[in-house]
């Protein structure tokens, strides 16, 4: 075990495995830019459609069980199925990350927009404000925290899952961990594995401190 950590950290350090396009720079860079996109993609899809359930209170059902739709998502099979439709491109990816994001920015955002106060809300009504300005005005600012939230939870499961490219033949930090189960090289993988963890930390790390600055001011 000692060796495997020595033999890992001399992988990660070394100044060779960060420069070229297999370096982990670049793979680095890859990587993010799938999982930023599809987290992209997925909030203009996802943020639409539970603001619209949440105000309305109509097609709560989907919101609810999209949650569950998300969890029991085979990625793997959605891209393998994708693929064999399109051939080989990116798109299988994409359609895979956004599809695994959608669900956790549906169902927080809808969460958020419950959790207001119809009280605030009928007493935004009784000013005179239209449906619109409810939502724009009142609603959205306070589920702002769960919708963040959300968004956040989308990311980080995206970033775990962007691997996931390196399975048809793209880069991303995937692209180690496949490499190295071909070539039976347990240094490898791992390296891929904690590159990927550690981003994915890093990141919630960094929307959480995000989240904290935002609503420092809002009562628990």
């Amino acid at each position: 075990m000692y060796e495997l950590l020595k033999n890992l950290g001399s992988w990660l350090t070394s100044g060779s495995q960060w420069s070229g396009s297999d370096g982990i720079a670049h793979r680095l860079a890859e990587h993010l830019q799938y999982s930023l996109l599809a987290t992209l993609i997925a909030a203009v899809i996802g943020l639409p459609l539970g603001l619209l359930i949440g105000h309305t209170g109509r097609g709560a059902f989907l919101a609810i069980n999209l949650s569950s739709f998300g969890r029991a998502l085979p990625t793997v099979g959605l891209v393998v199925l994708v693929f064999l439709a399109s051939g080989l491109s990116m798109w299988p990816v994409y359609i895979a990350l956004v599809a695994l994001a959608v669900p956790a920015i549906v169902t927080n955002t809808y969460a958020g927009m419950t959790a207001v106060d119809p009280d605030v809300k009928d007493a935004a009504r009784g000013q005179g404000m239209r449906g619109h300005q409810v939502l724009l005005q009142v609603e959205l600012p306070l589920a702002l925290p769960l919708i963040m939230t959300g968004l956040r939870l989308a990311l980080i499961q995206v970033v775990a899952t962007a691997t996931i490219a390196a399975y048809v033949s793209f880069g991303g930090l995937g692209r180690y961990v496949f490499d190295g189960l071909a070539q039976r090289d347990l240094v490898q993988v791992l390296g891929g594995a904690v590159l990927v963890a550690g981003i994915a930390v890093a990141l919630d790390l960094l929307l959480a401190a995000l989240q904290r600055f935002l609503f420092r001011h809002r009562t628990a």
